[in-house]
């Protein structure tokens, strides 16, 4: 079992990649060099990546536990994680042999985004909410927010399709003292090829795929060849949903947006009602390719619930609810009850004060 990590060609500090400049920063010497001269360095002195043999056992869970080749302690992790990091020293744990062979992304997208402006994103959506639990502007639990790679699956399809609506068209008008409706139906048949391009489905079991399909959509002409050094200073995880099973929710979305797109050009022809009758609608698979994709996540527990938020980690797209504190709700309306009650109170007196 082997792990991976860049060493600083001044230092040999731990480099982790910088989204901002997308290049990869020393936090100690604060160098800064790009993957070339990282992989030129490495050339020229001969430094490995890899080191061996870091598994020590697994856990009656059947976690692997990995000694942190920094500074010696114990990385937990499950079989599916292929980047973490160690949480006493925060040196960056890839482990290599969780992403060669079927597991061996073909791309991946580079986080754009930093954590500071994930951070500064969530606190935005928590200003003027007064009624918002505590534990959701509590810094220590906003500081958990971290960037994680998620597996993806992109599937290419051109579709073949053909189908029919019952469409009617409606007009009324009034004569005399009487007003009429006159209903003209109608069957239209239209065909048509599209083609689909990057249909993404979620790889992990982990991740909610409501919240992964929200953060959408992705920019993938920033796709770039996949290399180790990308997860540096980032969690990631290895698919764990099989191709076949998420081809065929890439090809329901094919098929539905085939559909619809028919739908609107039919719509568009003024109807008043369009009903599909009948469908034949044939998606073809072009390509597939596995690939990692940035988002920055916080889950924050409350009431037995956990909360999940997540941020596009390249566009910035942020999703997720935060709840009411019901406590908080019937406080508020308790003084707002009271308060207009006095403020009331105090009008009423006045004008009694007036008259008199």
């Amino acid at each position: 079992m082997s792990v991976i990590d860049h060493k600083c060609p001044n230092c040999a500090a731990v480099l982790k990649f910088n989204p901002t400049t997308q290049n990869w920063k020393c936090e100690f010497c604060k160098g800064e060099f790009t993957l070339e001269q990282i992989k030129a360095s490495e050339e020229k002195y001969g430094k490995k990546l890899e080191q061996e043999d870091i598994i020590t056992e697994k856990d009656k869970d059947g976690m692997k536990i990995y000694k942190c080749n920094n500074c010696g302690a114990n990385i937990i992790m499950s079989k599916n994680t292929a980047a973490t990091s160690c949480i006493y020293c925060k040196n960056t744990a890839i482990i290599k042999d969780n992403l060669v062979d079927e597991f061996s992304p073909s791309m991946v997208i580079p986080f754009k985004k930093t954590k500071e402006e994930a951070i500064n994103e969530f606190v935005k959506i928590g200003k003027g909410k007064p009624l918002m639990p505590k534990v959701f502007s509590d810094k220590k639990n906003i500081e958990e927010m971290s960037g994680i790679y998620i597996p993806f699956w992109i599937f290419d399809y051109n579709s073949v399709s053909d189908a029919v609506f019952d469409t009617s068209r409606v007009k009324t008008w009034a004569s005399g003292n009487y007003r009429y409706t006159k209903t003209d139906k109608y069957k239209v048949n239209i065909s048509g090829n599209m083609e689909f391009d990057k249909i993404p489905v979620d790889g992990s079991v982990r991740f909610q795929d409501d919240i992964m399909n929200s953060i959408e959509p992705f920019d993938y002409n920033e796709l770039k060849e996949f290399n180790y050094s990308y997860l540096s200073g980032f969690l990631a995880e290895k698919y764990d949903v099989k191709s076949e099973d998420a081809e065929t929710i890439a090809r329901k979305r094919a098929e539905n947006s085939s559909l619809d797109e028919l739908r609107q050009q039919v719509n568009s022809s003024g109807y008043s009602t369009v009903i599909n009758s009948s469908k034949n609608i044939n998606i073809n698979l072009e390509s597939k390719e596995y690939i990692l994709l940035p988002v920055w996540m916080l889950n924050i527990k409350y009431k037995d619930k956990i909360y999940t938020f997540a941020m596009n980690g390249q566009s910035g797209k942020l999703v997720g609810d935060i709840p009411v504190d019901k406590k908080k709700a019937v406080l508020t309306a308790v003084l707002i009850f009271f308060g207009s009650f006095i403020i009331l109170t105090l009008i009423n007196l006045v004008i009694r004060m007036v008259l008199k």
